[in-house]
Formats: structure tokens, sequence, C-alpha cells
């Protein structure tokens, strides 16, 4: 299992507009072979804050899926980003 985390950063004030500018493609994801689960979704503290979430079934699923990456558009409203790639070898049950 492949798990993407992380954060974006885009000015507070654009933020509803960015996560709007998303939704096609959460949609997309979500109904992606091998997506688990697929969510972005604004920070409760931070309002220029938008956190990732992602789990897949295998990095051939996710790269096809992924393709280019975010549009223009988009890749043009983050500010900055930290967001990782986790391999993930087991799960337990909580």
């Amino acid at each position: 299992m492949i798990i993407v985390a992380g954060w974006l950063a885009v000015a507070p004030e654009e933020s509803d507009t960015y996560l709007e500018s998303c939704v096609e493609a959460v949609r997309l994801a979500r109904a992606a072979p091998g997506c688990l689960e697929y969510a972005l979704g604004a920070d409760l503290l931070d309002p220029g804050r938008v956190t990732v979430y992602e789990r897949w079934e295998s990095d051939e699923d996710l790269e096809r899926f992924r393709g280019s990456g975010p549009s223009d558009e988009q890749a043009a409203r983050i500010l900055d980003a930290s967001v990782a790639r986790y391999r993930i070898s087991a799960v337990e049950a909580p």
C-alpha cells in the first residue's frame, strides 16, 4: 500500500477557490483503479493550508492516475508544499 500525505500552502484568500478547482481531480482519483482513499481539505487552524491524504494499492496505480500532476492553474496557486510518499508493508487493526 502507498500513502501520500502532507500539506500544500495557498494564499488564505484563495483556499476555497483552490479546493473548488480540485473537486474533479478528487472525483476522478476516487474512481481510479487502485485508489483506496483520496482527500484534500482545508486546515481547521490555518486558512492557507490544504491537507493532502491519499491511499493507493500500488505504485503503478498511483502513477497511472498521477500523470503530469496538477494543472498549471492549480500549480500556480501552490506557494509551498510538504508531501511525501510512504510505502506500507503491513496494516494493523486498532
